[in-house]
């Protein structure tokens, strides 16, 4: 997924600000699922149980970055991400993410059209 940094993605000092690299990130796992038709509601959906960042150089307004996901693992009930962001295709940014599928409050089995697509990634 690309995207553009805007001013309201910045510090005041015209760099992006570092939980926004974590939001890039939710929103490209997110794209994964709406561009194959699912949404989720408040009674199901994934809920990060672990995650570690490396912030490696800085995004500034106007930059186009490129957020690129690879499924390292799928376990039951939850998968192991390897998410990077990329600028001019210079690795800026890392996120190694842990995320578990819940179903009405509880965790729950990863439902089948997840597999398939999740495995697209792997």
């Amino acid at each position: 997924m690309k995207k553009r940094i805007y001013y309201n993605h910045t510090d005041a000092g015209g760099i992006v600000y570092h939980s926004n690299y974590i939001t890039f990130c939710e929103q490209a796992r997110s794209e994964i699922f709406f561009s194959h038709g699912i949404y989720f509601s408040q009674t199901s959906g994934y809920v990060i149980k672990d995650l570690k960042a490396k912030f490696i150089k800085s995004a500034k307004l106007g930059d186009i970055i490129e957020i690129k996901t690879k499924v390292k693992k799928i376990r039951k009930t939850s998968i192991e991400l390897l998410q990077e962001i990329y600028k001019d295709d210079e690795l800026i940014f890392q996120l190694e993410v842990t995320a578990v599928y819940i179903q009405d409050g509880k965790i729950s089995k990863i439902p089948k059209k997840h597999l398939e697509i999740l495995n697209e990634y792997v």
